[in-house]
C-alpha cells in the first residue's frame, strides 16, 4: 500500500520545512536588527521582531500541518475536519509559494514547492474514505452501502 509512506514523507517534509522557515526568518530578523537600517522610515527593531514572530508563526503552522500528516500515517485514516482543512491550506500555500519562488528565487525552489504540493495532494487523494482493499463501488466498513443517488432496495413480498 502506498498510503502510509506518502503520509510519513509529507510529515517529514513539513516538519523539516517548519524548522527551515522558522530558522530563515529568525536569521533575517537578526540581520535586520544588527544592520540597524530603516526601510521607508520603519523602525528597524520592529522589523526584526516582526520577522522573528512571522517565522515562529509560520513554522508552527507547518509543524501543525506535519502533525496532522503524522497522525494520518499513524492511524492510517483520512484526515477529517480541521486536519483536512489544514492540509488543503498547506497545499494552497505551497502553490502560491511555488509561483512566487519561480519569479523571485528560481526554478529549483519552484520544483521543491511543487514536489511538496504534489505530496500533500497525493496524501489527500490516497485517503478517499473507501474501505481498505475495497473497490470503488463498495461501502466503507460499517456503512450501509450504496450512494445517495441510488434508489433503496425494493421490498420483498412475505
Amino acid at each position: 500500500m502506498v498510503r502510509r509512506p506518502v503520509a510519513w514523507a509529507v510529515a517529514l517534509v513539513l516538519f523539516a520545512e517548519a524548522l527551515g522557515i522558522a530558522a530563515v526568518n529568525w536569521f533575517l530578523g537578526v540581520v535586520v536588527d544588527r544592520q540597524d537600517m530603516s526601510l521607508a522610515g520603519l523602525d528597524p527593531h520592529m522589523m526584526a521582531v516582526s520577522s522573528k514572530a512571522g517565522g515562529v508563526v509560520f513554522g508552527l503552522y507547518f509543524a501543525l500541518c506535519g502533525l496532522v500528516a503524522l497522525l494520518v500515517a499513524l492511524r492510517d485514516r483520512a484526515p477529517a475536519g480541521a486536519g483536512k482543512v489544514l492540509l488543503v491550506s498547506a497545499a494552497v500555500v505551497h502553490a502560491l509559494l511555488g509561483a512566487f519562488a519561480w519569479g523571485l528565487i528560481g526554478w529549483t525552489a519552484f520544483l521543491f514547492m511543487v514536489a511538496v504540493l504534489g505530496l500533500i495532494v497525493l496524501l489527500l487523494m490516497t485517503y478517499d474514505g473507501r474501505a481498505e482493499g475495497g473497490a470503488a463501488g463498495t461501502a466503507p466498513a460499517g456503512g450501509t452501502g450504496g450512494s445517495p443517488v441510488t434508489p433503496p432496495a425494493a421490498p420483498t413480498a412475505p
